[in-house]
């Protein structure tokens, strides 16, 4: 496995962020994978459907990187500054946009390949890695 994605013996944090200008608008996800970064621009959308993408496209990465085997022996903590994501995925919120609903089934199903999978909420300060791959993202003229 690759040790660079392990921040301590057994579990990858991960920050992710997801932002729109304008709310709706033109969005982007930051997502830090242990060492690795990552960043993309994802459309037109809001900011709380892109902190669940962010949250997706992390999962999915990982994933990607350990293949769907090693993934059962892995723990992730995903550290967020969406209170209202982490606090829809630990089941304290409820879903009331449908927006949402779609993107939150697809959390819990990638995150039925992993060994364990917490969602913690963080301050921005806390998270401005993400953050900034977020804005590094909306900045590029790549579509």
């Amino acid at each position: 496995m690759d040790n660079k994605l392990f921040e301590t013996s057994d579990k990858i944090l991960v920050y992710t962020d997801g932002g729109a200008r304008g709310n709706p608008g033109p969005a982007a996800i930051g997502v830090v994978i242990g060492q690795r970064k990552y960043c993309e621009k994802i459309g037109r959308t809001t900011n709380n459907v892109a902190e669940y993408e962010a949250v997706i496209f992390a999962l999915k990465k990982i994933k990607a990187l350990f293949g769907k085997k090693g993934t059962k022996e892995i723990n992730v903590e995903i550290r967020t500054d969406s209170e209202l994501v982490s606090k829809q995925l630990n089941g304290k919120y409820k879903i009331k946009d449908a927006d949402l609903t779609p993107l939150f089934i697809n959390v819990w199903n990638e995150k039925q390949e992993f060994k364990k999978v917490e969602f913690i909420h963080i301050s921005r300060e806390q998270n401005k890695e993400a953050d900034r791959l977020v804005n590094i993202a909306l900045d590029s003229n790549e579509k």
